[in-house]
């Protein structure tokens, strides 16, 4: 390892798939930073062909769990377990341009207020057809509106944009997708990692916010490209994956907003719930299901109201920026404002 350069470790967590996690090592084998590292975290899969890829990869070391801890323990446990500088949460259903990292070490390097960079994040599906194409999760970086909704650069809802160089600039975002999420360890370490109570989906968006409240910079560097397969996870439109984003997203926004902005949010937002239930249950696959997917995260975020508004009170207490300020360039809602900022 090159001792000249800022050490980075490539945390992935992992949960069954060997071939596909194989296809993702190959890959970061490509890298041209030297200093890189790689830890997989197994979330209790079985696969006993883990043990041998430390032979297989350099610098390369796997924790094992005893069971599956999702997207947000198996990145804490690799986080907290790291010496490195700088550490890169990332799916394993993914593939990287060999400069990629070089990138966003330069950026990293150049501006301490910076604690986390997103990459440029293209369709590996699309690249293998010899299209570019945005990747849903992440696109060009994430932004957030004031009703609490997530959104990218280069997609929104469903649609996502064909990359012709709109969106190479570097610049400030809200939030860095896990699909490939660059951090200096020791700030995220600070803040306790992600929530390992979501398990799965927008973890990265509250860590992000988080950290965007104690006064650091999320940042865009679109000269770094990683390639994201999606999906692996859990489908698209499935009940669960409905399930854990309504749930994660309203625990989000109860721990993180100020309670002058959470006042007047919460209210549309649980009448906004609602509506997303009836259309749910009106149309698409899985419609009663995906209905009830809405009321279990209401039931599910009333349990844990107590938990969660302990949570609440750490990050408040935490709080360097006011809302007005993180919001201050955000649209009311994106349902308003469909054409994406450039």
């Amino acid at each position: 390892m090159d001792s000249q350069k800022p050490s980075v470790e490539v945390i992935i967590p992992h949960y069954r798939g060997v071939a596909m996690l194989e296809r993702c090592l190959c890959s970061l084998s490509g890298t041209s930073y030297a200093a890189m590292s790689i830890c997989i975290v197994d979330n209790s899969g079985g696969e006993e062909e883990l043990a041998g890829l430390a032979g297989r990869f350099e610098r390369l070391r796997v924790v094992s769990l005893l069971s599956n801890k999702g997207y947000a323990g198996g990145c804490n446990r690799g986080l907290f377990s790291s010496p490195a500088k700088y550490v890169v949460f990332m799916n394993d259903d993914t593939a990287v341009d060999p400069l990629w990292l070089d990138y966003l070490v330069e950026a990293a390097e150049a501006d301490g207020t910076i604690a986390v960079l997103q990459p440029k994040i293209l369709s590996l599906q699309a690249e293998r057809k010899g299209k570019k194409v945005f990747d849903y999760a992440g696109a060009a970086g994430g932004l957030i509106d004031r009703l609490g909704y997530p959104y990218c650069y280069g997609r929104t809802f469903f649609r996502t944009e064909n990359d012709h160089g709109q969106y190479d600039h570097e610049q400030d975002i809200f939030w860095a997708s896990g699909v490939a999420m660059f951090a200096r360890r020791e700030i995220a370490a600070d803040l306790g990692g992600f929530d390992e109570d979501f398990f799965m989906h927008m973890e990265e968006i509250d860590l992000c916010w988080r950290i965007r409240l104690r006064g650091y910079r999320v940042f865009y560097v679109p000269e770094a490209v990683v390639y994201h397969e999606g999906g692996a996870s859990l489908a698209e439109r499935s009940p669960e994956k409905r399930y854990l984003n309504h749930r994660n997203n309203i625990a989000m926004l109860l721990k993180n907003m100020s309670a002058a902005t959470l006042a007047w949010v919460f209210p549309v937002r649980l009448l906004l719930e609602c509506a997303a239930a009836a259309l749910y249950f009106a149309k698409g696959p899985y419609r009663a299901r995906s209905a009830l997917s809405v009321f279990r995260a209401f039931r599910d975020n009333i349990t844990q109201m107590r938990r969660t508004f302990s949570k609440r009170r750490e990050v408040q207490g935490l709080r360097e920026v006011s809302d007005i300020v993180l919001f201050h360039n955000a649209p009311v809602s994106i349902l308003f404002k469909r054409k994406i900022p450039a």
